[in-house]
């Protein structure tokens, strides 16, 4: 199920850029007006039983070198966890578990005005969905408008605090360092941890 737009909403934004094309003003005042911040991660696990067609582990996370489950994960621009999703296999890329479980509730959200702030591995995700521009293949950061630095500037330094809430929810809660359980209840333990954690506060 995705991110219930009513739990994680903040203050709308009315000017939501596409995520095609440069970045310019008003891509920074999308991104200044509170938005949110997707983020994956992966929860480790137990090697487990399962292949890709390609014949590769289901289960194994070629971008962290280590067998989990990739999860999704929303929190506040000023660092609070908000939402976490279910689980895909770690093989699966950032970008396809969040079309699976939190894009559409994301498009809704950038309808009404609402950004969200993603790394580079979302490019492509869609309206509303906010990522650094890539600098030109071979040249610099400088090669880019300064507009667009700005604004990659602000993506970066925003989504930092999201990508912060993410791994202190793994540290605090031991179980998501490192699930021993079936991987297939890595989201019900993750969003679990995420009640605990507005308990505990």
């Amino acid at each position: 199920m995705g991110p219930c737009l009513h739990c994680v909403r903040t203050r709308p934004n009315r000017d939501v850029p596409s995520t095609d094309g440069p970045a310019r003003h008003s891509g920074r005042n999308a991104i200044t007006q509170r938005p949110l911040v997707l983020d994956g991660t992966l929860i480790d696990c137990d090697r487990v039983a399962g292949v890709r067609e390609n014949g590769n582990d289901l289960w194994f996370s070629q971008k962290h070198k280590a067998f989990g489950g990739n999860i999704q994960f929303l929190s506040s621009a000023d660092g609070t966890p908000l939402w976490v999703s279910d689980v895909e296999p770690g093989s699966t890329p950032d970008i396809t578990a969040a079309r699976i479980h939190a894009l559409p509730a994301l498009y809704k959200a950038a309808a009404d005005g609402l950004s969200t702030l993603a790394d580079k591995g979302y490019i492509g995700a869609g309206i509303g969905i906010l990522v650094p521009v890539r600098r030109p293949k071979g040249r610099s950061e400088q090669a880019l408008h300064a507009d667009t630095r700005t604004t990659n500037s602000l993506i970066r330094g925003i989504r930092a605090l999201g990508e912060r809430a993410a791994a202190e929810l793994k540290q605090r809660w031991r179980t998501l360092q490192h699930v021993t359980l079936s991987p297939s209840r890595i989201g019900d333990i993750a969003r679990a941890a995420l009640v605990l954690n507005e308990i505990w506060k």
